[in-house]
């Protein structure tokens, strides 16, 4: 049975998006059928219609998604119909050289759904991050499906499966933020104020956010940021000195992605303290000039963060229950709701950083 349903799709590069009937097949083995319930506007999602991740157009977007399976394909067994689940974008393989030490965040081999979803005349399209949930209903490969407590709500459950995710994991994972740390943050966009809601569950006692709007700022504040640095008016790096009794961060998370922030973070960190990169960087930047023996004679850990290196299975359930206990504020994330004809205008508002997540609410069950 083919499932006739309206999806974005971006046709070319930097083109509008359209809203076009799409044709999604019954799922095959291994594979789950999705009714979307919400979808958040990711930066990602801009991205691929500007074509800067890849030309393999036409694109269907959308990826930060949550909803209610509506079927399996054979062999099957982690998911049922009618289960609420998180979409993720690493369904981990198990087989693979990183999934085989124990560190399947890293895995090197994940899967997609094996069919296509098309057009109506045909032509197949590129879902974004493998999952495509601009749409109505959309197929994935059961691993990109994590059940979840169907409680908390589809357009907060949702943003786990990309921006919100990457932040959090960014300060717990990969930074390792743990009590009495002090913290500081370069980018208080979605990413960055989740890496410092992240540094408060952990128990930082100093998180300092830096940016350039003063309302970038003040989200930061929101979530948890006990200092705030407004990088035009001043200069970072002594900025959080001058909050960590001179020394410096022990750990310093880009949420930006540029050599001019990165190399913030790394003078802005203490001795042996940790730098997360975690903002995307464009293919053309390169790694700011620093002399070798700074990066000798500070010591510590320069890393970067792929998807806050969480493992959804493990990861998703946690931060849900956390949230439905009072402890984790993902609800401050959603700005707005809208509808799947009102993309543009939410890709307009996130240039202009005017929210932290616009998310599309679709009809799906429940």
């Amino acid at each position: 049975m083919i499932h006739e349903v309206r999806g974005v799709v971006a046709r070319s590069k930097g083109a509008p998006v359209t809203v076009e009937t799409v044709l999604v097949p019954d799922p095959g083995p291994g594979e789950a059928l999705v009714a979307v319930q919400a979808c958040g506007v990711c930066r990602t999602d801009l991205h691929y219609r500007q074509g800067g991740i890849n030309d393999e157009f036409p694109f269907l977007l959308g990826h930060e998604a949550a909803g209610v399976v509506e079927g399996v394909g054979d062999g099957v067994d982690t998911v049922a119909p009618g289960d609420f689940v998180i979409l993720n974008w690493r369904a981990v393989c198990g087989r693979c050289r990183a999934c085989r030490r124990g560190k399947p965040w890293y895995c090197f081999d994940t899967h997609n759904a094996a069919q296509s979803m098309t057009l109506s005349d045909g032509t197949a399209l590129a879902p974004a991050l493998g999952i495509g949930a601009f749409v109505e209903k959309t197929l994935v490969h059961s691993g990109q499906c994590t059940k979840v407590s169907p409680a908390i709500a589809p357009e907060i459950a949702g943003l786990l499966g990309c921006g919100v995710m990457a932040g959090l994991g960014a300060a717990i994972n990969t930074g390792g933020i743990t009590r009495g740390d002090s913290v500081a943050v370069i980018g208080c966009g979605g990413v960055g104020n989740a890496a410092i809601a992240g540094a408060a569950l952990a128990g930082a006692t100093t998180i300092i956010g830096i940016d350039v709007d003063p309302g970038k700022l003040q989200w930061a504040t929101d979530f948890g940021a006990t200092h705030a640095i407004n990088a035009r008016e001043s200069d970072a790096v002594e900025a959080v000195r001058s909050y960590t009794g001179g020394f410096g961060a022990d750990v310093v998370i880009d949420a930006v992605g540029r050599p001019e922030t990165w190399r913030q973070a790394f003078f802005a960190r203490d001795f042996a303290g940790t730098v997360v990169l975690v903002g995307v960087p464009t293919p053309d930047l390169m790694v700011p000039e620093i002399p070798l023996l700074e990066i000798f004679g500070r010591g510590g850990s320069l890393k970067s963060s792929w998807y806050g290196d969480c493992l959804p299975e493990r990861d998703f359930p946690m931060l849900v229950d956390l949230h439905l206990q009072g402890r984790l504020p993902l609800e401050k994330f959603v700005s707005e709701t809208i509808t799947l004809d009102d993309m543009e205008a939410a890709f307009e508002k996130m240039e202009r950083g005017e929210v932290l997540r616009s998310v599309v609410l679709l009809g799906g069950p429940g």
